[in-house]
């Protein structure tokens, strides 16, 4: 169990981790705002990370907290705390596709996704590695120790799926098991993330098809939402394996969008060391706005939020709600 005093961000709900036992992380001081410097924690807050861009797609790093609006189901609520993101610690979960389909690729995404953890990790940040192909298995529990990760990168090995047939052939026919996308953004979001407090995002490389997971992916958005997690989807398709079919993008993208990431597409113009750097420039540029929502009823229903700019020009990329569930003190 690891909690981190971070005011802008819920307190963690203990929990039961069968991925792998969790290492014990340091409590760090809360972070400085525009409010207020004197924070206190508080479990009602909703807390919203997100990025702002130019028409042209430019990061705009540089607003301030009477720059927004936040609309909670349509009704303005009033910012209670803001801030600037880059220096707040980060919580990252690297998941990576091990089924057939990337084999070829498996080498390229070893050297890519070590210099983007040499890169992005700070001194009070945290990262895992799950990979997952016909299952889901950590490579690395939480560090911050590139050296360790890279070794949780070797051990990256192709899981040979199931191309066609069925699990347990029989009366009762089974989905075959080749590629549970949606289950390891469920495990991590719900078993790695859920109790963790701050920046928290999630980084999946898959060509995007999901093949026999038992979760659906309403329930893996779910449980990114609930641990206030932002997913960036990189789309990697090995066309010597698909040809130019294979692959999808739908699912990558809605799991981003909803969440406040987005989808990224390896191919020509865009090397996956390219998109890596663009996702790193991104987690320095976001903002944080937390509110106390004026329906303070925790009815389990999920909460329509809007983050509006005085510019009109501007996009604001942020997570499409909330669940308002009570957290455990």
């Amino acid at each position: 169990m690891r909690t981190r005093l971070i005011a802008l961000f819920f307190l963690a709900l203990p929990f039961s981790l069968p991925l792998a036992a969790q290492q014990q992380k340091p409590p760090t001081p809360p972070p400085q705002a525009e409010e207020d410097s004197t924070f206190k924690l508080d479990v009602d807050l909703v807390n919203i990370l997100f990025s702002v861009r130019s028409k042209q797609g430019r990061l705009i790093p540089d607003l301030t907290k009477d720059d927004f609006t936040v609309l909670e189901e349509g009704k303005a609520e009033p910012i209670k705390y803001f801030a600037r993101e880059t220096n707040l610690p980060l919580t990252l979960g690297l998941l990576v596709d091990v089924s057939g389909s990337q084999a070829n690729l498996i080498d390229i995404e070893k050297r890519a996704a070590s210099a983007f953890f040499g890169n992005v990790l700070k001194e009070k940040d945290e990262a895992f590695l799950i990979s997952f192909g016909t299952d889901t298995e950590l490579l690395q529990d939480f560090t911050n120790s590139p050296k360790l990760l890279r070794a949780g990168l070797d051990g990256l090995r192709v899981q040979g799926g199931i191309s066609g047939g069925l699990i347990n052939p029989g009366p009762i026919p089974t989905k075959p098991r080749g590629t549970v996308m949606f289950e390891a953004v469920y495990l991590a979001a719900n078993e790695k993330m859920r109790s963790e407090v701050g920046r928290k995002a999630i980084v999946l490389i898959t060509d995007g098809q999901d093949q026999g997971s038992r979760t659906r992916i309403g329930q893996a958005i779910e449980a990114a939402q609930k641990a206030d997690s932002i997913i960036y989807s990189i789309q990697y398709i090995d066309r010597h394996f698909y040809g130019f079919g294979g692959g999808g993008d739908g699912d990558l993208k809605r799991m981003s969008e909803e969440t406040g990431g987005r989808l990224f597409r390896v191919d020509g113009k865009h090397t996956l060391e390219e998109i890596f750097r663009e996702i790193q420039e991104e987690m320095r540029s976001q903002y944080a706005i937390s509110y106390s929502p004026t329906n303070a009823a925790k009815d389990g229903t999920f909460r329509k939020i809007e983050i509006h700019t005085k510019d009109k020009e501007l996009r604001v990329q942020a997570r499409k709600g909330y669940y308002a569930v009570t957290a455990s003190r």
